[in-house]
């Protein structure tokens, strides 16, 4: 089974369209690495929770919208491997990012697959 890569990120609203442009480069970069699948999804029904919550957990502000991504791998082991080539790759380096969003209240993980159907 594969293995994932999931994040969620808070974005200003003033800034989606910067952050579809970068998204559509780093992208591009994971797949040209052999990453499988690259997808990005704007919140649509993500209601801020009482205790928990998808804005909550990235404290989003009321101009800022939830990015929910995940990237698909063959294996761990070739996450490891695109994942280096990644952060070394001449696209993605530099700060242009951190005026699109804020790294620090990124929440990210890789994950085993148990379940797919």
């Amino acid at each position: 089974m594969s293995y994932v890569d999931g994040f969620v990120v808070a974005v200003p609203q003033k800034n989606i369209e910067a952050y579809k442009a970068f998204s559509a480069t780093t992208g591009a970069v994971w797949k040209s690495y052999g990453a499988k699948e690259y997808v990005e999804c704007i919140a649509d029904d993500v209601p801020y929770g009482e205790l928990t919550s998808f804005p909550r957990a990235v404290q989003a502000a009321d101009d800022e919208v939830v990015i929910f991504s995940w990237i698909v791998y063959s294996s761990r082991q070739d996450r490891d491997d695109i994942m280096k080539k990644v952060m070394a790759d001449p696209r993605l380096q530099g700060d242009a990012w951190k005026s699109i969003f804020d790294g620090k209240r990124m929440i990210f993980g890789g994950f085993v697959p148990f379940l797919q159907l």
